[in-house]
């Protein structure tokens, strides 16, 4: 379990300075001009890197310890967004990066090591129709969807992305992994959250979007590995990690509306994180 859980939590750092880095090149060249920058390339490097680490943590972790972890990567961007972009960084964000790492403890403290087991009967033909009911509704509102809808689409493509990825890992070795139908999953649904997410930074204010995202990532994962994929929680745990998970989103969505959050993600317009199995949680 340790080692899952320090690539998760290195999974979350990485994404978290990936995004700052991606902020900063975008500054100093807006638009795709950003994309030649080595910094920003060194950036999209590190979030491929934290992807294979989120990748290695859903083998061994369930669903709701690995995606909580990762959306706490917004911490890790507000924190930097201070030094580093000169954000300001408001008493509440202490308060609320406190808190992430806490409830983050009572939720890792109340899994223990969970290795990926193999999915129901159906599950992946469900996958698949699922993932193409997303696609086609992303599709549909991508040009005239509101914010918030294209904010949830995205945390749902990320949700997918994450759910097929630990259900794909109980399969054996890499090869026969990536050779099964859910990865297809990954790939789709990673790539409808990238393009929803990011659609949705367009249309409307960063923090509600950051905000709804983050709670769909977490949320929906959590659920069907419980339901589906017989992830579990320790015994006499259940309660606090609940009451944890709710108030590390809680403060993750507090974190998603900080100044320090919103100038980071607002500085890169262009720039989107390589996520497949967790969303880009909006740090």
């Amino acid at each position: 379990m340790t080692a899952a859980l320090l690539a998760a939590v290195a999974a979350a750092v990485g994404y978290g300075v990936s995004t700052v880095m991606e902020a900063v090149g975008a500054r100093r060249s807006p638009g795709a001009g950003a994309l030649r920058r080595p910094l920003v390339l060194a950036a999209l490097l590190l979030d491929g890197v934290a992807w294979l680490l989120s990748l290695l943590a859903l083998d061994r972790l369930p669903l709701f310890v690995v995606q909580a972890v990762l959306a706490s990567s917004v911490v890790v961007t507000v924190v930097l967004a201070r030094p580093v972009l000169g954000a300001r960084l408001r008493r509440r964000d202490v308060l609320a990066v406190a808190v992430v790492v806490v409830a983050l403890v009572v939720v890792a403290g109340g899994s223990g090591d969970q290795p990926a087991m193999t999915p129901p009967r159906g599950f992946t033909t469900g996958m698949l129709v699922a993932t193409g009911a997303l696609v086609l509704v992303s599709v549909a509102a991508y040009a005239r969807g509101g914010a918030l809808l294209l904010a949830l689409l995205g945390g749902l493509g990320y949700s997918g992305a994450a759910i097929a990825a630990r259900g794909a890992h109980a399969s054996g070795d890499l090869l026969a992994t990536v050779r099964q139908p859910l990865a297809v999953v990954v790939v789709v649904c990673g790539a409808v959250g990238v393009v929803a997410y990011l659609r949705a930074l367009e249309r409307g204010p960063v923090g509600g979007a950051a905000a709804v995202e983050s709670v769909v990532e977490v949320l929906v994962p959590g659920v069907v590995g419980v339901a589906v994929l017989g992830d579990t929680v320790r015994h006499g745990w259940a309660v606090p990690v609940v009451l944890a998970l709710v108030v590390a989103v809680a403060a993750c969505v507090v974190l998603a509306g900080s100044p320090a959050g919103v100038a980071a993600e607002d500085a890169e317009p262009d720039a989107g994180r390589l996520d497949g199995p967790a969303r880009r949680a909006p740090g």
